[in-house]
């Protein structure tokens, strides 16, 4: 799968309650360090969630961290704003 995001992107984050399958959304890291993490929903089971990121040769997620809780869901990414040229609507 072709990576849909590129480091620099501004993203609009709407919060959401349930992620779906298929959403892209913000998620705090569960790793220390406070980080945020964009990344694409695979699965969910019960209370948890796997993400993973669209490259999936360079990317940390669920494989390597495990679920995620769905209260560490911030919200789902709906619109890159920046930088100028690739603005539009995240699908």
């Amino acid at each position: 799968m072709e990576p849909v995001l590129m480091s620099g992107d501004r993203l609009l984050v709407l919060r959401r309650r349930r992620p779906r399958v298929g959403d892209i959304v913000a998620v705090a890291d569960p790793r220390p360090g406070g980080r945020l993490l964009v990344k694409r929903v695979v699965a969910l089971q019960g209370d948890e969630v796997l993400v993973e990121g669209d490259n999936r040769s360079s990317s940390t997620d669920s494989r390597h961290f495990g679920p995620v809780d769905r209260r560490a869901v911030l919200g789902r990414a709906v619109y890159r704003y920046g930088p100028p040229g690739r603005s539009g609507r995240l699908d």
